[in-house]
């Protein structure tokens, strides 16, 4: 499984994201959905949706949202979401994030964590 800290992808190519941030969320999903990983996607967003991008699945991506706007919202669901996974089977679980008090949190899970930049890159996005 791949988990996917939404804004830290976005947010790590000045290419204008800020002007059209459901724009931008929505490029990141369509980009992951036409992706083949070979692996179950899940990204979450911060906050609450956005118009016509609604939580759930396209393919093996699914959205979610943090249901929150403060600061560590996707963070907290991330870690809710991996402590899950990694309670009920030995799954490999990569998470992307560029977020260093999320990757302090991950350290004691096992989990291997990628910066937004590679994976933009293995996105081709």
């Amino acid at each position: 499984m791949i988990v996917v800290d939404a804004m830290n992808v976005i947010g790590c190519v000045p290419d204008g994201w800020w002007r059209d941030r459901a724009g931008a969320l929505r490029g990141l999903v369509d980009a992951a959905a036409a992706h083949d990983f070979g692996d179950w996607v899940v990204i979450v967003a911060d906050g609450f949706p956005v118009a016509d991008l609604a939580a759930g699945t396209r393919g093996e991506v699914e959205l979610r949202y943090a249901g929150r706007r403060d600061p560590d919202a996707a963070d907290d669901v991330i870690v809710e979401l991996v402590s899950e996974v990694r309670a009920d089977d030995d799954e490999r679980l990569r998470v992307v994030t560029s977020d260093r008090g999320l990757r302090a949190r991950l350290t004691a899970l096992d989990v291997e964590v990628v910066g937004p930049r590679s994976f933009r890159a293995e996105l081709g996005w």
